[in-house]
């Protein structure tokens, strides 16, 4: 059974000028152990899907339709109290920005221990030695004496370490990671995807790790799902989907990276800019961009559909 099961989770933000759709029937599921990357431009869904699943989604943003399931237990209709205590208990998550999740008030032992004891039941002497202990694993040097600083005596990148300790420290079964080593550089970066990539084989933690960049998929993720315009383009295995993209999309995403094997004086670009939320067009949100678009794509809106090793919703390359 999937640890997490998305169902046509459609989100929406009620405006003045009408409501606008920012996700649209987006369904995946995560095993326990398995690493899903999510991935995609800037406004495509991917921190809006990972903010609904924590419930944490900004006002007046709300889940329109579909469910959320946890272990088989539906979590996005749970009254903010519920969902607290399985937030942290159940669900860690990382942000992109430490500076939002540390309190710049209280020492980083303190914001461990107290994270610790309200979903674990430990003494004060316990906690404050598996704090250490989780310092050391995220790699902070001399943990045993750092434990009693505070965030702003940290650098950026140690500081995310600790924002890493702290979703990890109560052990859940999920972890929602959100852009977590853009702002560190590339060693730090190594090392992070690492201790992602333990996790989820000593624990069988399940990781949902957003990205724009599909190198730190490509090193992470068994999984990956390729969202655009606050759908799923995509969804397969990485290898597959890196490969052997089946729609037009994923292929563009995959024909802009540089390669050290492959010489060339341009990389591809795909022309056009995403569709803003009001102004969606018809059929395939992606067919104004599309090079090998068909009539049908700008009518009908494409599902997922089997093509080859992963899913696409395209009408011309998916069949079955």
């Amino acid at each position: 059974m999937a640890l997490l099961d998305v169902i046509d989770l459609s989100v929406e933000f009620p405006t003045r000028r009408g409501t606008l759709r920012a996700l649209e029937r987006v369904s995946f599921s995560i095993e326990p152990g398995e690493v899903l990357g999510v991935v995609g431009e800037s406004g495509a869904g991917k921190s809006l899907t990972g903010a609904a699943i924590v419930g944490l989604l900004e006002r007046p943003g709300r889940i329109a339709g579909g469910e959320i399931r946890l272990n088989g237990e539906r979590i996005d209709t749970m009254p903010p109290e519920a969902m607290r205590r399985i937030r942290g208990r159940r669900i860690g998550t990382i942000f992109q920005d430490p500076l939002t999740t540390l309190n710049p008030l209280y020492t980083i032992g303190r914001q461990l221990t107290e994270t610790m004891q309200t979903h674990l039941p430990l003494s004060d002497k316990a906690a404050r030695t598996k704090a250490i202990e989780w310092l050391d694993r995220v790699g902070i040097p001399a943990a045993g004496q750092r434990i009693d600083a505070y965030p702003h005596q940290f650098s950026g990148g140690q500081r995310q370490r600790v924002v890493i300790a702290l979703a990890l420290c109560a052990e859940p079964a999920l972890v929602v990671a959100d852009e977590p080593t853009t702002a560190l550089d590339v060693s730090i970066q190594a090392q992070i995807i690492t201790l992602l990539k333990d996790l989820t084989r000593d624990h069988g933690t399940a990781v949902m790790l957003v990205t724009h960049d599909m190198g730190v998929i490509a090193e992470t993720a068994d999984r990956v799902a390729v969202m655009y315009a606050g759908r799923i383009a995509e969804i397969g295995p990485v290898a597959q989907v890196i490969r052997h993209p089946a729609h037009p999309y994923t292929e563009g995403l995959m024909a802009s990276i540089p390669t050290l094997t492959h010489r060339a004086n341009r990389l591809r670009q795909i022309d056009g800019a995403m569709p803003r939320l009001d102004a969606m067009p018809p059929g395939c949100r992606f067919h104004p961009r599309c090079p090998i678009a068909i009539p049908r794509c700008t009518a009908e809106q494409p599902e997922l559909m089997d093509a080859d090793g992963t899913r696409a919703a395209c009408w011309v390359q998916a069949h079955g």
